[in-house]
């Protein structure tokens, strides 16, 4: 399970839809332990992607090395990605898989040209077979 408050939720959502006809991604940073995984906020990355970025995400080295030493500041963690899918559902993609690691946290968000849509969180098997859902709760940002 993954947690998440709605001003996380609402900036993951508005970068899909700033981002669209193109594939957005950003880093998921929190904290994590004794079973509880939380994103505490969010950072946009740049898609690098030299390919077509409507159908693909790719977060450059040195893009991946400012999000750690951004994490590691603020004494958080990079807990995973985000990307959202234009035209698509919020399911990983086997490009997704090939190039995903499985420690990390997969949050997919289905995007159109109007609205964003479904949002959901995958998990990476350790063999990089398949992802499989995970909860992603979406707490109340006052707590």
């Amino acid at each position: 399970m993954i947690r998440l408050d709605g001003e996380t939720l609402t900036a993951i959502r508005e970068h899909g839809r700033a981002a669209y006809p193109e594939e957005c991604c950003g880093a998921l940073l929190g904290t994590a332990g004794n079973g509880a995984v939380r994103v505490s906020r969010v950072e946009r990355v740049e898609n690098s992607s030299r390919e077509e970025k409507r159908r693909r995400y790719v977060i450059a080295p040195l893009e991946y090395a400012r999000v750690e030493r951004l994490a590691d500041a603020a004494g958080l963690a990079v807990l995973g990605f985000y990307h959202s899918h234009p035209d698509h559902p919020a399911v990983p993609s086997d490009y997704d898989r090939e190039h995903g690691l499985p420690f990390f946290h997969y949050v997919v968000l289905g995007v159109g040209p109007e609205s964003s849509g479904e949002i959901a969180s995958y998990l990476l098997s350790e063999d990089r077979g398949v992802f499989e859902r995970e909860e992603l709760v979406v707490e109340d940002s006052r707590e």
